[in-house]
């Protein structure tokens, strides 16, 4: 923003066109992940929510992916079948309980996506490198509201 922005008072409209704007590019940077690697977009979520899991130390079974996406049972196994097709997941029997399928990223499948998003990830901390704390502890704030909110919203509509 210029600095003429920065002292204008920023409204509610200003901050839902800047959250649109974020979306349609960070979808239009995804899709062009999925492209080169032959993924639907359903796919490339899979992949995130996965992952995410797994950074978590949380293992992801089929039904609680297909929660995550908000999938049926068959559009969640034809994901699966195509990520595991392409060499990107698979599907493991737990340790702990063998009736219960966890899914596993493979390791070629993260260093493809780190060599596609890992500029992005370095020029977007180059771009923040100069916020302070406070202006971290904000943004975020922001961002979790901006998603709870449209989490919320989301389940009223589909309800």
């Amino acid at each position: 923003m210029s600095d003429a922005a920065d002292q204008a008072k920023i409204g509610d409209e200003v901050l839902v066109t800047l959250v649109r704007q974020l979306t349609v590019e960070s979808d239009r940077f995804a899709e062009m992940f999925g492209e080169a690697h032959g993924l639907h977009r359903t796919d490339l979520n899979a992949l995130a929510v996965i992952m995410d899991a797994a950074r978590r130390g949380t293992p992801m079974s089929p039904s609680q992916l297909a929660g995550a996406l908000h999938l049926s049972a068959s559009a969640t196994t034809s994901v699966l079948d195509r990520l595991e097709r392409a060499g990107h997941l698979h599907r493991d029997r737990s340790a702990t309980d063998r009736r219960k399928v966890e899914l596993r990223m493979h390791e070629q499948a993260r260093e493809i996506g780190s060599a596609f998003f890992l500029p992005l990830g370095e020029r977007l901390s180059e771009a923040w490198r100069d916020l302070g704390d406070d202006e971290r502890r904000t943004i975020a704030r922001f961002l979790t509201l901006t998603i709870e909110a449209t989490t919320e919203v989301r389940g009223r509509l589909t309800d």
